[in-house]
């Protein structure tokens, strides 16, 4: 069945002076290939948003309302796959930049009400055996619960000036927490970190930190410039076997899958690449829309979409170790894990 969209001239909207229908939009009569240059994802999935957030789009005020959920959905998608309001976009639905701007602020929020719905670490037995065996047949590295990392997205300089959100390599940015699992699903996305905070103050200030403190089984992969606990594997600094050197192999392969994720999530929402630009907003603004690119990135996994079709291929940047507390317990359990499994 044909879903007509009403197109509206919300510039006389702004002025007061009401609106009036320019064209109906249909997205039965476009094909899945002009859904995807224009949209970023296929009619399908288009259709499953509207739906998803078409209760939380219709409580916006009267003026927002006066735009169809649909319209709303298409315009954000836009704006998150091209980065810019300045695009082909408005011609496509036929809405002007004010109008898109707040159009890409009511899917943002209605996404990130969401998130607890998408975005879980589930914990329970037949989960994490489940994660066990998956991330096993990665590079054979044993009792893995996910891959950690903290990202970096470039934002406008706040208009505070404040130093907290410039990063290590010079730039304004938000940092984001993510764990995901074998598939490239996110456990865990904390987005509404200062850029200029280390990674392990990012981790022990957030919510995950206290979430794993309990946990009995299993551990989170993370990269050298975590510290090594009982439910955080590091890789060996200095290896000198060659069961170390195995454990660090393996350990590398089973970590890319982070890597790959927010590679593959930066591409298809340019909105979050720093080589396209900046997001222009505050850095509480661009953290909600990274966490509701995040949520669009888990949905679309849920509902069949390949997490990395669109994934860039450039190297890695690989991280310098840095001197943690150390953590005797740890140092024994990860001992044994490398004689277990890798000698």
């Amino acid at each position: 069945m044909a879903i007509p969209i009403a197109i509206l001239d919300c510039d006389l909207l702004l002025h007061g002076r009401g609106h009036k229908t320019l064209d109906r939009f249909d997205l039965d009569s476009v094909s899945d290939g002009f859904l995807l240059t224009q949209f970023g994802f296929p009619r399908g999935f288009i259709l499953y948003l509207v739906e998803l957030l078409r209760e939380g789009l219709c409580r916006r005020t009267q003026r927002s309302r006066a735009i169809s959920p649909e319209v709303q959905v298409l315009a954000a998608l836009g704006f998150y796959t091209s980065g810019s309001f300045q695009t082909s976009m408005g011609d496509t639905i036929g809405i002007s930049q004010a109008s898109m701007s707040r159009c890409v602020s009511n899917v943002t929020r209605a996404l990130v009400e969401k998130a607890p719905q998408f975005i879980t670490f589930n914990r329970d037995l037949s989960t994490i055996e489940q994660s066990f065996r998956e991330f096993q047949r990665v590079a054979g590295f044993p009792g893995v619960l996910g891959v950690l990392d903290c990202v970096q997205v470039a934002i406008k300089a706040p208009n505070s000036e404040d130093s907290s959100y410039v990063n290590k390599k010079g730039f304004h940015s938000v940092a984001c927490q993510l764990v995901c699992d074998p598939r490239g699903l996110l456990l865990s996305a904390e987005t509404h970190w200062a850029g200029g905070l280390q990674d392990t103050v990012v981790l022990e200030r957030s919510a995950l930190y206290k979430q794993l403190q309990d946990t009995e089984q299993g551990w989170l992969l993370g990269d050298s410039r975590y510290p090594l606990r009982k439910w955080l594997m590091t890789p060996v600094d200095c290896p000198e076997s060659p069961a170390e050197f195995r454990y660090n192999l393996a350990h590398a392969a089973t970590r890319e899958i982070v890597d790959r994720t927010f590679r593959a999530i930066q591409t298809r929402f340019r909105c979050l690449d720093g080589t396209k630009g900046y997001l222009q907003y505050s850095p509480e603004r661009s953290s909600s829309i990274l966490l509701a690119c995040c949520v669009l990135h888990n949905a679309s996994l849920q509902s069949g979409l390949d997490a990395w079709t669109l994934e860039r291929t450039e190297p890695l940047e690989q991280p310098k170790s840095l001197n943690h507390d150390r953590d005797s317990q740890a140092e024994d359990l990860r001992r044994q894990l490398i004689f277990k499994h890798f000698s």
